[in-house]
């Protein structure tokens, strides 16, 4: 019986060790997407009242963690059963991450002002409202994202048993939402901590210049967040229509060789990005009229 217990505890502990091996490799594979998910995702989580910062991040951070509780068994069942299926979902997946970063620089560049006051306009008449499209939007983004995270993650450890796979599948990801989300809530109340040292600096030169700076940092850090979120949107894109679709694999070797990987992956996210918002855009033409 005793001898049979330790049996046990011994099997326990090598499959811990197996795991905690995996996951440091698995964490950083995905170092990478968990860079461009935090730029993305603390892109998203800005541009609330104060108040609703940390309860709309919190909002976010449930449906992350309900994202990864659906993707992680349907992957590893995929991956058991119909392989070939992930990497489809990958590239449905890209081309949505693609529409999203050439949406916004579409707007940016040709719709800015009528965007803001739009914004401005349903803000006004429906706050409630725009904050539930903000974190449906959030959310939505942070599944793809979850995907990709999670595949990663999974192709480190294919030759693993499937214990292995699972366990490190599920701290890879909670690493990921923790991490990430807990960084963007730091990054969103800079300004209010930035506030809190002003006011209890109490004439103290030293404190009242990084509150100070602290606030002043907080919108350039936005406003950089959001370039860097939306240019990872279009280079995760890139990379995954890269990496899982064989004709652009081979088209990169051959043709795109001679550049940096990272400028053909922007250049394929955006190509990506432009096909599936023309045909967005097209399809809304095309149902306005047959609806008018």
């Amino acid at each position: 019986m005793a001898s049979g217990i330790f049996a046990i505890l011994d099997d326990i502990a090598m499959l811990m060790d197996d795991v905690a091996l995996a996951s440091k490799v698995a964490t950083k594979k995905t170092a990478g997407i968990l860079g461009d998910d935090l730029a993305v995702n603390a892109d998203k989580a800005t541009g609330f009242v104060s108040s609703r910062e940390l309860p709309v991040l919190w909002s976010i951070t449930k449906g992350s963690l309900l994202n990864k509780l659906i993707i992680v068994p349907i992957a590893l069942l995929l991956n058991y059963s119909f392989p070939e299926v992930i990497k489809w979902i990958l590239v449905l997946g890209g081309l949505y991450l693609a529409f999203e970063g050439v949406e916004k620089i579409f707007h940016w560049l040709f719709r800015r002002n009528d965007e803001h006051l739009e914004i401005e306009k349903v803000l006004s008449e429906n706050p409630e409202e725009e904050e539930k499209s903000k974190i449906r939007s959030a959310i939505s983004t942070d599944f793809i994202l979850s995907v990709e995270i999670v595949i990663i993650a999974l192709g480190t450890v294919l030759e693993q048993s499937l214990a292995v796979q699972v366990i490190t599948v599920a701290i890879v990801s909670l690493i990921a939402t923790v991490g990430v989300y807990g960084i963007v809530a730091l990054i969103v109340r800079m300004d209010d901590f930035g506030f809190q040292l002003i006011k209890k600096s109490n004439g103290n030169e030293i404190w009242n210049t990084i509150g100070n700076a602290l606030v002043k940092a907080l919108p350039v850090i936005i406003k950089i967040l959001s370039f860097v979120g939306t240019i990872a949107l279009i280079l995760v894109a890139g990379g995954i229509f890269a990496h899982n679709i064989e004709m652009i694999h081979h088209f990169t070797e051959h043709h795109l060789s001679q550049i940096p990987s990272i400028l053909s992956e922007a250049l394929l996210g955006v190509v990506g990005g432009l096909i599936a918002f023309c045909v967005i855009f097209l399809g809304k033409k095309i149902y306005t009229v047959f609806n008018s």
